[in-house]
């Protein structure tokens, strides 16, 4: 894993040493000019001006523990040295930026190369897009032309993206817009053990939220489908991580009625589960397709989707064209990203910090009421909180107050779930055990405050 060092920077400077605008003005700025639909986490908003590792630092100079990686975006630990090195060296050589697939460039096909070596067996084509949106987006239609049909079926809770085709598969009524009913779709029940759609508990559970997907298919459809799409673990949703055998399960449902299945692994590839690059290929998912983005390029606007050649032939006749996906420094710093992770068995460390790490929120909530589940795999972990334990009601504005706190301590996370109410935590895949000890040392002083009151 990474060695990297973190260093200071100057108070009320960066890099650059150069005067910055104030907190302030900034927002004054983004409230007059920015849709308002953007976010700001935090009563106090931070102004984020430079990171090295597994650390980011302010404009005031103060260093905070990043856990949650640009919303899990960050997958090597910020500006990697040998990531920088191959941008870098890319520029100082003047190496074209931009190309686009009608030129050729060897970038793209390495990348290429590389990542179908990594993929579940029988993907063997791959493209690459801006972003998971637009990965899922090629997904889908793909699955509609391959199929000639055009439902595809989401589940509740899930989440696959900004554009519109992508928000009409979403499961949360606050990302959705009027425009997004146009699209086919159709939505199944959750996989949400913690608070099962049907009532039920592990010892008694028998996947009702498996055979939901073929009621759902013969109730809300002509009893065909484009296919459905899922995330192994559903990010926006809460780190929900339904067991294997629902996939199993509804794998075969899906190609039953003659459709394929897309894994959305723009949250959870890249190793950050803890056994395989994909989570697909671990948990041995019938997937037809992958879909992959935000740690894939580890901070690079880059996305990805690999697919069966029988799928990839369904768009043969047709033009398909993406700007700026597949551009050389993209594509670079995807496959450096890629390199670091094996070189410095980053999926390894993955596996034991985050067993390490969900041991210890374990024991907080062993500890702490507030806390009514913690689950996930790897370093995508979840804590959800809770008002009671027995009635489950939501605690949102407990949630933003316990990320406050752990900001003002010197950790950022993040948060996710309908109701704003899970602590999702996400650090590099470059963390150490030392900071993993800290991360829960102020995750308890954070949580001991917020019971005092």
């Amino acid at each position: 894993m990474s060695t990297q060092k973190p260093t200071p920077i100057k108070q009320g400077a960066n890099a650059g040493d150069r005067p910055r605008r104030s907190n302030a003005d900034l927002i004054a700025a983004r409230n007059r000019h920015f849709l308002p639909t953007a976010l700001l986490y935090h009563k106090e908003p931070l102004q984020l001006v430079k990171a090295q590792g597994e650390y980011v630092w302010d404009a005031d100079g103060r260093r905070y523990l990043d856990a949650i990686g640009g919303i899990i975006c960050i997958s090597a630990g910020h500006n990697h040295p040998t990531i920088k090195a191959k941008l870098i060296q890319m520029l100082a050589d003047d190496e074209i930026q931009h190309t686009s697939l009608l030129y050729l460039s060897e970038y793209p096909v390495a990348l290429a190369e590389a990542l179908i070596e990594e993929a579940p067996e029988g993907m063997d084509r791959a493209s690459f897009t801006n972003s998971g949106s637009e990965a899922n987006e090629l997904a889908m239609m793909t699955a509609r032309q391959a199929t000639g049909e055009t439902i595809i079926v989401n589940l509740r809770h899930g989440y696959h993206g900004g554009t519109a085709s992508t928000l009409a598969q979403c499961g949360h009524h606050t990302w959705r817009f009027r425009a997004q009913p146009t699209a086919s779709t159709t939505s199944a029940m959750e996989p949400y053990c913690y608070r099962c759609p049907f009532n039920k508990k592990p010892e008694s559970c028998s996947f009702e939220c498996a055979q939901n997907v073929e009621t759902t298919i013969q109730t809300t459809t002509h009893g065909k489908i484009a296919g459905m799409i899922v995330e192994p673990v559903m990010g926006v949703g809460g780190f929900i991580d339904p067991p294997k055998e629902y996939f199993d399960l509804v794998t075969e449902i899906v190609h039953n009625y003659g459709g394929k299945y897309i894994s959305d692994e723009v949250q959870t590839g890249v190793g950050r589960c803890g056994e395989e690059f994909f989570l697909t290929k671990e948990l041995e998912i019938d997937a037809d397709m992958v879909t992959l983005a935000k740690g894939f390029g580890n901070g690079a606007a880059i996305g990805a989707v690999v697919m069966k050649t029988e799928d990839a032939e369904a768009l043969r006749g047709k033009l398909y064209f993406n700007t700026f996906g597949g551009d050389p420094l993209q594509t670079a710093q995807a496959k450096a990203t890629m390199d670091v992770i094996k070189e410095e068995n980053l999926i390894e460390n993955a596996r034991d910090m985050g067993a390490r790490l969900k041991d210890g929120m374990k024991q907080l909530m062993k500890d702490h009421a507030l806390i009514g589940d913690v689950r996930g795999r790897g370093l995508l972990l979840g804590m959800e909180l809770v008002k009671d334990r027995k009635t489950k009601e939501h605690a949102p504005q407990e949630a933003i107050a316990f990320m406050d706190k752990c900001k003002e301590k010197g950790l950022l996370l993040g948060k996710g779930g309908l109701f704003g109410n899970v602590i999702r935590v996400a650090p590099s895949m470059t963390i150490n055990a030392e900071q993993i000890d800290a991360m829960l040392a102020t995750m308890g002083e954070a949580m001991h405050e917020l019971a005092r009151g």
